[in-house]
């Protein structure tokens, strides 16, 4: 028989999704985080891990979905976010551009499931799912009025949910969350899963969305979701003591307001006095690609008029980054390996062969 009458498109799937398999779950699960530090792992889009010292593992805005799949589409909705504000009908070309790096269904410790808000790149029903058949049975899922309805539309039960709103502080072992205003006003045009209690013709972001401060021993991280830029910045950074901030940073197509640029980002770091401003979202989507080295060239340009007290991170999906260890980095870089070269005999023709 043939090695190739056993070879399907279904095996193929199945032998290559996701794409680097558990490998970044295993580094999750044996990382060991040193006294007053955090670390973080990029999930793809804006999903983040954290891990601390007490073996708290938070898990925020996971999605492990696609974009468009065919080229045969129907026209987008006239009540879809994007042909609102744009007046657009021609379907949006946003392929997913990264793989997947992390496998939700080898997840098996995590203390919390969290999301920002509802667009369905930042809240995952294959994660619920994972969670609820692998994960131990208090694990919470936290969100805003409108996650909430879509977990428990999918099936999480009630009492696993906490809805949370601006104002709002939950204690996780060692780690504080402070629930903080969003700014994400492609939301407020977004038809959520199930209607809301908004009597308002303007809908009420905060049933909607959210931000998040995260405060650990090694440093508070702020998740900004995908917060537009807004005056608000200022607020949050004057009332709270942030060291990394993340920002929803893309290109954003003609006549479309979604993401920041690469301005925005200096100027939201600015703003929240971070120590450490991560762009983060230019990965995901094929059409809103955007080049983060904007980011450290007008940082460049900047720096030394405004007096910035802040670096900028240009990160990648499924990379780590400790805090307050990797401060001073600029640009990530994934382990280059051959740690043990020449601990073992070479075997080449002769010494000098390469």
């Amino acid at each position: 028989m043939s090695k190739l009458d056993n070879i399907t498109r279904e095996s193929w799937i199945l032998d290559n999704c996701p794409e680097w398999g558990t490998w970044l779950n295993d580094e999750i699960e044996a990382q060991q985080v040193s006294a007053n530090s955090v670390v973080m792992w990029w999930l793809g889009c804006v999903g983040l891990w954290i891990k601390t010292p007490g073996n708290t593992n938070l898990c925020i805005d996971l999605w492990c979905g696609t974009g468009k799949k065919t080229k045969q589409l129907p026209s987008m909705k006239a009540t879809h976010q994007m042909a609102r504000m744009s007046g657009s009908r021609i379907a949006q070309p946003n392929l997913r551009n990264v793989p997947f790096v992390i496998d939700p269904f080898a997840i098996k410790n995590v203390d919390a499931i969290i999301a920002t808000h509802f667009h369905s790149d930042h809240i995952d029903i294959n994660v619920a799912a994972a969670v609820i058949k692998n994960c131990a049975a208090d694990v919470p899922f936290i969100g805003p009025q409108a996650c909430v309805d879509l977990w428990t539309d999918w099936g999480v039960p009630e009492s696993r949910c906490i809805v949370v709103k601006p104002g709002d502080n939950i204690k996780i072992k060692d780690i504080e969350i402070e629930v903080l205003e969003s700014f994400d006003r492609t939301v407020l045009i977004t038809e959520p899963p199930r209607p809301l209690n908004e009597p308002n013709q303007i809908p009420n972001m905060d049933l909607r969305s959210v931000n998040y401060l995260i405060k650990t021993s090694g440093g508070n991280i702020y998740h900004s979701g995908d917060s537009h830029y807004s005056n608000l910045f200022a607020k949050h950074g004057k009332q709270h003591d942030i060291d990394v901030a993340f920002g929803s940073f893309g290109e954003n197509p003609i006549g479309i307001v979604d993401k920041l640029t690469s301005i925005d980002i200096l100027r939201m770091g600015e703003a929240l006095r971070c120590k450490v401003v991560i762009p983060i979202h230019h990965d995901i989507w094929c059409n809103m690609l955007a080049d983060p080295n904007e980011i450290l060239a007008l940082y460049e340009m900047r720096k030394y008029r405004l007096q910035y007290k802040f670096k900028p991170f240009i990160w990648q999906p499924g990379g780590k980054f400790t805090y307050p260890q990797d401060k001073d980095n600029m640009v990530y870089q994934f382990p280059r390996g051959f740690p043990d070269i020449f601990e073992h005999e070479t075997n080449v023709p002769y010494p000098a062969f390469l």
